[in-house]
């Protein structure tokens, strides 16, 4: 499987090297409102998403044009919905929307009218910059959906997204990433603690993605056995 290659940024195969896929997943990747699909950040989850499937990523109108602020919700809408017709074309097997914040925002509006196999939030923004819940397309979701929310994301009280996951008619579940913020990331000094690094971070929320899309599609075969001594 192919990952799209960010410029600038090298791919880095051999931790995320241990989960084997039957069939593989089309994996459609959207950034969130502050950063391309080329930032760091996006070029690193592809290459781990890339493990459990096909990953494509695209970007928003706005930031194709070199603009700061966010379409409005119709306009990404649609451009996520194009973005999507255009990966799956000429395909069979499974899809999966996954999202960094916003993109995962709307990802859940478009699973709303198209039909996908599942969703990935990563960071789901589920307060918004006037403090309200926004809730209601959580609720009216169908599909499975995976929360990846770091503990101190200021954006997504866990407390809140327990009584929204209370009241949704989907499966779903939830991965803490303690000590993550808003990108999942820990401080230096909670690694320095902790005796770990970034990317043991990032591996354990990898682990929880494959064993969520293990559960919930048949293309995610089981992870290989251990090497014998």
């Amino acid at each position: 499987m192919n990952v799209p290659r960010a410029p600038g940024v090298p791919l880095r195969r051999t931790r995320y090297a241990s989960h084997r896929v039957a069939r593989p997943a089309l994996v459609l990747l959207a950034p969130g409102a502050g950063a391309p699909s080329t930032s760091p950040w996006m070029a690193a989850w592809a290459e781990r998403l890339g493990t459990l499937g096909d990953v494509i990523r695209f970007d928003y109108p706005y930031m194709r044009a070199g603009r700061r602020s966010p379409d409005r919700l119709p306009v990404l809408l649609e451009a996520h919905r194009g973005a999507l017709a255009t990966a799956r074309a000429g395909r069979r097997g499974p899809v999966v929307l996954a999202g960094k914040s916003m993109g995962a925002r709307v990802g859940c509006h478009l699973a709303l009218e198209e039909a996908v196999d599942a969703l990935v939030c990563l960071g789901y923004p589920l307060r918004g910059a006037r403090g309200e819940l926004r809730s209601e397309v959580l609720i009216a979701l169908r599909p499975p959906i995976l929360f990846v929310q770091g503990t101190r994301d200021p954006l997504c009280p866990l407390e809140a997204l327990e009584d929204v996951r209370r009241r949704m008619k989907a499966p779903s579940t939830l991965y803490q990433v303690e000590g993550g913020n808003h990108s999942l990331e820990l401080g230096t000094r909670a690694l320095r603690a902790a005796g770990e690094t970034q990317a043991d971070v990032d591996a354990r929320a990898l682990g929880a993605i494959a064993a969520f899309l293990r559960e919930h599609l048949r293309s995610i075969g089981p992870p290989p056995a251990p090497p014998a001594p």
